[in-house]
């Protein structure tokens, strides 16, 4: 598969609860201020490890602030073999809004 579909964070929180991975590309101080739990922060210093340790099969969730970036994200992995990749509609900030009691805070 070379493309990635878009979901909501209720359909991502399903995911989340059955083993999808989690990918956020904010910034390292907007991550530690929140972050939904159990996510990893991409940046390009760490991508080349990510992929290399990644299983390719397993459901990739890519979160941004609000949804925009992570589009192109999500379409980059997509590409790199990753076959069921999505992008979270409203990024981080949707998933706040919806689930505001399952944000992390701090450094991963």
């Amino acid at each position: 598969m070379s493309d990635f579909k878009r979901i909501g964070a209720e359909q991502a929180q399903k995911l989340r609860n059955e083993g999808g991975v989690f990918v956020d590309i904010r910034d390292a101080h907007s991550f530690a201020e929140g972050h939904i739990p159990g996510s990893t922060r991409l940046d390009n210093h760490s991508l080349p490890d990510f992929i290399a340790a990644a299983d390719l099969d397993q459901p990739l969730i890519v979160s941004c602030y609000h949804g925009h970036s992570s589009q192109s994200a999500a379409a980059y992995l997509a590409h790199q073999g990753f076959s069921d990749v999505y992008s979270l509609d409203g990024g981080f900030e949707g998933w706040r809004n919806q689930f505001p009691q399952d944000i992390e805070r701090g450094q991963q």
